[in-house]
Parts: C-alpha cells; structure tokens; sequence
C-alpha cells in the first residue's frame, strides 16, 4: 500500500501552474486509529475535529478512511520502517516528477499534525536533510513547530478554534495563519489581509503577513453551528 498520494486532486493539480508537481501523506485525524496524530485538536462544538477536512472528497469513502487507519496504526507499529518507506516513495515520486518537467513538494500533515521534520530516518537525519531537493510544507496547530531552520520546510500555523493567543504568537513570529470560513472569504481578519488558500496548495508560494482563508469542505459544509467555522463579515 503506497504512504504518498500523487496528487491529480483539483486543489493540488493547481501547483502544477507553478512548476510543482505535490504528494501528500494522509493519516485517520485525531484518535481515530486508536492513536493521536493531532496533539492540538479540540473536541465538541468550537473545536476542529468535526468539520475536519478528512471527510472532503474521496475522504466519504469507507475504503479511503480503511485505508488511512491502516497506515496510522502501521505508523505506531514500524515507525522506523514507515520512515524508510516514506524516504523510498520520496525519493521514487520526485524522480516522476522530473521526468514529467516538475518540481516536486510533499505535504506530510494532510490530515495529521506529527512534527515530521525532527524525526530520524534509519542512518541519522530527517527527511528533509535526506530530500534537500524537495520543497515541504504544512500546517500546523502546535506553536513550537515554527521554531526551526530548515530551508525546505515551510510551516503555515492553523486556527484550531480555540488558540487564540497561539496565533497572536504565531503572528508576532512572522508566520502565516490559515483560517477557516463558511462559505466566503472576508477581506480582511485579524486586521491582515485575507488570500484565498484554495487556488492552489503551495503555501510556501504566498507572501508573508497573511491569513489563508480557506472555505469549509467535507461534513465541515454542513455544520453551521461550529464557531471554529468562521463567517465573513
């Protein structure tokens, strides 16, 4: 069972105007699998567990979400194996992608929130050590994540629906914040210009000083009374 998805998703299909050809790691969110892979999520009504985007697309199906249990709980299993094999799959998608004329960027976080850039593969060193030709990037609830120095890895932090000052803090840090919204974007929020994160899904192409605004998707659409959904104004 292949870790990486090759994205022809519409919203990563869209990096390909940029040059960039995308793999993304999905995981079962939160303790779906038996195991959290969400450290920062918020539960119940406000909270991001509800409406998370795991349920967009083909995320409605039960042999996709079969799937992602399996891959977490082989994650909490083999970890160094799952490492190795994450590292062959790199290695063999961006070949692809050169092959195909493209840069290639992976998202390990697609619906997990692990801090992947401190974990050693077998042999010592990160994956972004291991793959300095390749372009990552994630969002993330967890404030901490930002403090890094790898040039390989961008981070986007993220409105769980209940960090208020996390994201003052990630703000102050010069980090961009992505936020959800029910069915528009305002033009502005926290008094930053808002973009709109669903052209495409290379979040190390947007300016600094942003907030992404991103539509609610999956059973996110349909639950209007969560406050961690917001409504433009």
């Amino acid at each position: 069972m292949p870790l990486l998805n090759y994205y022809s998703q519409t919203k990563m299909a869209k990096g390909e105007k940029f040059g960039y050809k995308t793999a993304i790691l999905h995981l079962a969110p939160y303790n779906m699998s038996g195991k959290n892979v969400c450290p920062k999520a918020v539960t119940g009504p406000g909270g991001c567990v509800d409406p998370c985007l795991n349920t967009s697309g083909r995320g409605q199906m039960g042999s996709v979400q079969k799937a992602r249990i399996n891959k977490t709980q082989h994650y909490f299993t083999n970890k160094n194996g799952f490492l190795w094999e994450l590292s062959k799959e790199i290695e063999q998608l961006k070949k692809r992608a050169k092959n195909q004329g493209f840069k290639f960027a992976v998202r390990l976080n697609g619906t997990s929130d692990l801090a992947w850039h401190r974990m050693k593969v077998e042999g010592g060193s990160t994956l972004m050590e291991i793959h300095t030709d390749v372009q990552f990037y994630d969002y993330t609830k967890v404030l901490n994540y930002l403090d890094h120095d790898i040039k390989n890895y961008h981070i986007t932090f993220s409105d769980s629906g209940a960090n208020d000052g996390d994201i003052k803090q990630a703000m102050k840090q010069g980090a961009n914040v992505a936020v959800v919204f029910k069915d528009k974007l305002p033009k502005k929020w926290l008094n930053r210009k808002v973009i709109n994160g669903d052209k495409h899904d290379l979040r190390f192409k947007d300016p600094s000083g942003v907030i992404v605004g991103l539509v609610a998707k999956g059973l996110g659409r349909k639950d209007l009374n969560n406050s961690f959904i917001k409504i433009a104004s």
